[in-house]
């Protein structure tokens, strides 16, 4: 096994490191989500962290932990005597992100439970993650299946498996820890409120303290095992402190005066539900008794608001993380009661935000031009180079109508396009492509009944072989690549009406983030077009691109399809199963280069040969209009529609579906 990177060693992250110490004491508390980007120590810091924990107490044999003082009657091991048991360390298991769901709560051998009626169980992750820490690398990158049963054992302190009738259950109790980076996308709200406490982190830009990261990382590749002998003494002071706050945690007191502090800052930042301040409440006493206090101090509830508000208080993927400290420490300071005063900082008991010090023994201490006409002849407010705008502000989003790809497709499960997934209503039956994960009772019956005398059936138990086991066909939604292709030209300049385009752009885009798609963003003007931002998860990020688009220029129609259909070759290359829907968001104008109206025909028909499913969002407007973001429709073989009709509460139109044209 390989020595994992000391704890103590970690520089910086003083945030990250306090919220692991304080679940470790506490962990009822209710775990960690770490984002931030890549390369900050996020995994380092969580697998090291695994070390520090104290020994648990097991029953002897038992596949699901059982602690030895209170056994799970319900343990498939079981029953168990109440007794002695013997000690193992602390757990963390890993979450792959690719992970079946057989892996993640155990797989029961279908064959013999209906054969023998045995349930005959394998344990997975949610068994081994017990009384331990369950660790997500990429947890905003979980498929849904697995989030939707994350959450339900978090919810309930049990895994159960279920198969057609035949259930299993078992206690699972565990800390789950979760890293990202927000730029591949962000949480679904469910699955983020789980989570105790949220931390932000990033590289620090101080050059002495980034020579000190790249000495000790060095230092450890070049001998993991010395390197960890010189931190063993700070690691065994962390894990005693650990063993006394966790003794004296039932000693702390939380008084009615920082009872009435967490409460108001909780309704002060509007957070939905209670679980902010059941959090917030066992996050302060833990900060106390990591502290070596018994009583709950204004400071402790100040730092637990800082690590349990942020992530509960977005209300779309829009919204910057965070919390304003200002307010904050208003609030506090309004229902601050008496005895609420911090003692001194530097006497006895103080310190309770702070994590240990990272500094051991290898620590170094370480222009007046007037308004041109564009290309539509429309006037345009000067700007900077070839009549270039500054950005417009997005209009308020809205809620759109459902745009979905026809027929049926094979890709990840998300919320848009009707699809063949592991999950959703049964459809039908098939004989089995590797293991046997969702059974058709009927159709494995009927497989069977035919063969029963030859097979010599005596008794009352059907006769059942690995032949007449049959998989269970379902319908259910995909998740999609949506890529909007914006026109950003001067036709589009007039500034409420690049507000209006944006606004329908957002409204999809948080669309988009429901339905759990990937999007991209191809924008065209001037002379050329560009991919704004490549395929991603991240809404957020897109929205922030489309925030930032100026306008201005000619509009190179053709060159902005051509930018997307060589966007769509090579993201089918990457995943082939996802089925792609192409938003053009344009009045349909092409000017500038030779023959632009047919060189944007010749692109347009590119998709359609392809079988891309396509809409045109029709920016059109004024008394008089030209239709072309029609014609472009027709040339893509795909639908347009205007920005009214975009709208689920329009009247104007109905568009449930990317219908494509009959040849």
């Amino acid at each position: 096994m390989s020595t994992p990177f000391p704890f103590t060693a970690v520089v910086g992250q003083e945030d990250l490191r306090l919220a692991l110490l304080l679940n470790a004491v506490s962990p009822a508390v209710g775990g960690v989500l770490v984002r931030g980007e890549k390369g900050t120590a996020k995994s380092t810091a969580v697998r090291a962290l695994s070390a520090l924990l104290p020994e648990v107490a097991v029953v002897p044999g038992c596949r699901f932990s059982c602690d030895p003082a209170a056994p799970d009657p319900s343990c498939p091991d079981g029953p168990h005597e109440a007794g002695n048991g013997g000690m193992r360390p602390s757990r963390m298991v890993e979450l792959p992100v690719g992970a079946s769901e057989d892996r993640l709560v155990g797989a029961l051998d279908i064959e013999r439970a209906l054969a023998e009626g045995v349930k005959a169980f394998e344990p997975g992750l949610l068994a081994d993650a017990h009384r331990g820490i369950l660790y997500v690398d990429e947890v905003n990158l979980l498929h849904d299946h697995l989030v939707d049963l994350l959450l339900d054992a978090a919810a309930m302190g049990a895994s159960y498996v279920e198969r057609e009738g035949v259930s299993v259950r078992h206690a699972s109790k565990f800390l789950l820890v979760g890293t990202m980076n927000p730029e591949e996308g962000e949480l679904r709200p469910q699955l983020l409120d789980r989570f105790g406490l949220t931390v932000e982190v990033a590289a620090s830009r101080e050059p002495n303290q980034r020579v000190e990261v790249v000495r000790r990382r060095l230092a450890y590749d070049d001998d993991p095992a010395g390197f960890a002998a010189r931190w063993a003494d700070e690691e065994r002071t962390v894990r005693q402190r650990i063993i006394a706050a966790r003794e004296l945690l039932p000693s702390v007191r939380l008084g009615d005066g920082a009872l009435r502090q967490i409460a108001a800052t909780c309704a002060a930042f509007e957070v939905d539900g209670m679980r902010a301040d059941i959090v917030m409440a066992r996050t302060a006493t833990a900060l106390a008794a990591w502290a070596g206090r018994t009583d709950v101090l204004a400071e402790d509830v100040r730092q637990a608001a800082l690590l349990a508000l942020p992530h509960r208080r977005r209300r779309n993927p829009f919204d910057a993380p965070g919390l304003d400290e200002d307010k904050l420490d208003e609030t506090l300071e309004e229902f601050s009661g008496e005895g609420d005063e911090d003692p001194d900082p530097d006497g006895p008991g103080g310190g309770g935000g702070q994590p240990p010090s990272s500094d051991g023994p290898q620590a170094d201490g370480g222009s007046g031009a007037q308004p041109e006409a564009g290309d539509d002849g429309e006037p345009q407010p000067s700007g900077a180079g070839s009549g270039e705008q500054s950005a417009a502000r997005a209009s308020e989003p809205f809620r759109t109508k459902v745009l979905s790809v026809p027929g049926l497709g094979d890709g990840a499960a998300g919320r848009r396009s009707r699809a063949r997934t592991e999950h959703g209503r049964t459809t039908g039956a098939r004989r089995p492509r590797g293991a046997l994960t969702k059974l058709h009772l009927a159709a494995t019956v009927q497989a069977a009944a035919p063969h029963q005398r030859a097979r010599g059936r005596t008794g009352r138990g059907l006769v059942v072989r690995r032949d007449d086991l049959r998989q269970a066909t379902r319908e259910g939604r995909e998740g999609n690549l949506v890529l909007f292709v914006v026109d950003a030209s001067g036709s589009m300049a007039a500034r409420q009406r690049m507000s209006a385009v944006k606004g329908a752009v957002l409204s999809l885009l948080l669309d988009a983030y429901q339905r759990r798609d990937k999007v991209g963003l191809v924008t065209f003007r001037g002379s050329a077009a560009e991919v704004a931002l490549p395929p991603t998860s991240s809404v957020d990020a897109a929205a922030a691109r489309l925030e930032t688009l100026p306008t201005g220029g000619r509009t190179p129609l053709a060159a902005g399809l051509l930018r997307a259909h060589e966007v769509l070759r090579v993201e089918r290359l990457r995943d082939p199963a996802r089925r792609a829907l192409v938003v053009v968001v344009t009045d349909g104008r092409a000017t500038g280069g030779p023959e632009p109206v047919a060189l944007a025909g010749r692109a347009a028909r590119l998709f359609a040969a392809d079988g891309v499913a396509s809409v045109v969002v029709d920016c059109e407007s004024g008394p008089v209009r030209l239709g072309l973001a029609g014609q472009l429709a027709g040339e893509l073989d795909g639908t347009a529609v205007t920005l009214d009709e975009l709208r689920a509460d329009s009247i104007a139109g109905l568009v449930k579906d990317v219908q494509r044209r009959a040849a």
